[in-house]
């Protein structure tokens, strides 16, 4: 349930210290955070649907704000009304639970929704009492009006209230933690802390003698600050090593191969968005606003910038038009894109498979399986090694056959065989 942003009508408590605009665009931020922690429920737990219902606005102006959603006008009426109807049209569409959420409580996470999913194995109903005397979530295994009617909305007994109505029903409710909502300046810090820690960033980067891409590299993602950089090193003998202490990121050792690098690091990292970067892949200035705004759409399962080659190598504008019309007809972007991804989406899908090529292909047709792989139109800028290596013509023949062996079952150790 939340509101579509319009200058003066959202979050109007903080408009004395964000303005108006700052009002509405913190609104926004907030709205955009719970629709992704919902969505990536939902895409990890077969059967779960999201609905967006929002409030001033038809559903062609809903999707103009958060994309492809399966969403829903809200109808006239107080708080209750609107949250009945929402309840009512699930319910009439067949679904044995449903959970109502708002988006003014940023620490609402997928862990959340999923105790709340799980208190009804055991009640008719269960409440997220919110820390003002309100609930930032209600769930029911079945239509209880009363909990809607009567209420004196915006007041500090509406839990209170709530609970009353479902007792007198005979409905048993359970509660789930305390939580603060975000109604007056001096949540705001608390907020920032939630929606940062929210959209917070992990950077792999698997290396295996890349002294000379990797230090262009970390002074690009120092200069955005990152939640964490990780150097998942195979074995290098040359310089990579002490150059990624001397920046001063994370560095773990792994079996050398590219899959089981990258797997290693993800095991540890702890930011909840996962940006997989090769060490000769300079992603754009502002990638990790890219990756929020790309992540936090409805129903995307993961991301990857547009692929662009390095320098002025003759034959790279007609590359670059393949690739990026592959990932526009196909959505398969691959690994020298910069593949990004929630880190509880990658959990679900078991990682990297450790073969020694196509990885990247194998993983993102995974998550293809749960929603939209998506491409962002800021582009990643990659090194022409490989292509000056072996010619245009040729690396791109080679990996038109790789493909097709992929395509027909060959296993990836024959694969990798003729890529050498």
């Amino acid at each position: 349930m939340t509101r579509l942003p319009r200058e003066g009508g959202n979050k109007t408590r903080l408009i004395p210290a964000l303005g108006s605009a700052g009002a509405t665009a913190f609104h926004d931020r907030l709205a955009r955070h719970a629709v992704g922690r919902a969505s990536s429920y939902a895409m990890t737990h077969p059967g779960t649907r999201l609905q967006v219902h929002a409030d001033g606005g038809n559903r062609e102006e809903i999707r103009r704000w958060l994309g492809e959603v399966d969403c829903h006008s809200q109808p006239e009426g107080d708080l209750g009304q609107r949250m009945q109807s929402a309840v009512d049209l699930a319910f009439s569409q067949q679904a044995q639970r449903v959970l109502v959420i708002g988006t003014d409580c940023p620490s609402l996470d997928e862990s959340m929704i999923e105790k709340a999913f799980s208190s009804l194995d055991h009640a008719d109903l269960v409440f997220g009492p919110a820390a003002d005397g309100g609930y930032y979530l209600v769930g029911l295994c079945r239509p209880c009006p009363p909990i809607f009617s009567g209420i004196e909305w915006g007041g500090p007994e509406v839990l209170a209230q709530s609970l009353a109505a479902a007792g007198s029903s005979g409905f048993h409710a359970s509660r789930l933690e305390v939580l603060s909502d975000v109604d007056v300046p001096e949540d705001l810090d608390s907020a920032n802390a939630c929606l940062a820690t929210g959209t917070s960033l992990s950077v792999i980067i698997p290396t295996l003698n890349e002294e000379i891409h990797l230090p262009i590299l970390l002074e690009r993602l120092n200069q955005s600050g990152p939640h964490e950089i990780i150097v998942a090193d195979g074995g290098s003998h040359d310089g990579t090593l002490q150059i990624a202490i001397q920046a001063g990121v994370r560095v773990i050792s792994a079996t050398t191969g590219r899959a089981s690098q990258m797997n290693r690091a993800a095991a540890t990292a702890t930011g909840e968005f996962l940006l997989f970067l090769h060490a000769d892949t300079m992603p754009p200035p502002d990638f990790q606003q890219v990756i929020t705004r790309v992540l936090q759409s409805p129903s995307t399962s993961a991301g990857a910038f547009r692929f662009q080659l390095a320098g002025d190598l003759a034959g790279a504008p007609l590359i670059e038009s393949l690739v990026n019309l592959r990932c526009s007809l196909l959505g398969t972007p691959y690994g020298d894109q910069g593949l990004f991804v929630r880190r509880r989406i990658f959990q679900h899908v078991g990682g990297y498979p450790e073969w020694p090529v196509m990885e990247d292909l194998h993983l993102v047709r995974q998550l293809k399986r749960l929603g939209p792989v998506r491409t962002a139109p800021e582009a990643a800028e990659t090194s022409t090694r490989r292509w000056e290596r072996c010619g245009m013509a040729g690396t791109f023949l080679r990996h038109q056959l790789m493909l097709a062996a992929y395509h027909l079952g060959v296993p990836a150790r024959f694969i990798a065989r003729m890529r050498r």
